[in-house]
């Protein structure tokens, strides 16, 4: 199973990249191998507010519905328009243009309460 060890990760298999004052996230190549096929995914809206741990989005597959969470708190900036036509994206690029959305964080402090990769293996493994 692929882990990068650049990345933070959540209890809910979503993968968090940090940039500056945002954070891009998508499911990890864990989760994206358990769902299988994804075949739709629902975005979060614009601007959006969320708080951590709050359902934000859906990816569905050949074989089960399952929400993404907001790792942190923040707004959404950003969503991956080209999952709307190409959904496969997901398996077949989770950590590259499989990513789900951008989010500006309200508290890099935040960051601190998600798993580094050695620890995000140890759930999975």
């Amino acid at each position: 199973m692929n882990v990068p060890d650049d990345l933070l990760y959540t209890e809910s298999h979503e993968w968090i990249k940090r940039e500056g004052d945002n954070v891009r996230v998508g499911i990890t190549d864990h989760a994206q191998s358990e769902l299988t096929d994804v075949v739709y995914v629902e975005l979060p809206k614009m601007d959006r507010q969320a708080n951590a741990k709050e359902a934000i989005a859906v990816v569905e597959s050949v074989k089960a519905a399952s929400d993404i969470y907001a790792p942190v708190k923040g707004t959404v900036l950003e969503v991956n328009k080209a999952l709307e036509a190409d959904p496969g994206l997901i398996n077949r690029e989770p950590y590259g243009q499989g990513w789900i959305f951008i989010l500006k964080l309200d508290n890099a402090d935040d960051l601190k309460q998600l798993k580094d990769a050695e620890a995000y293996k140890k759930q999975i493994s």
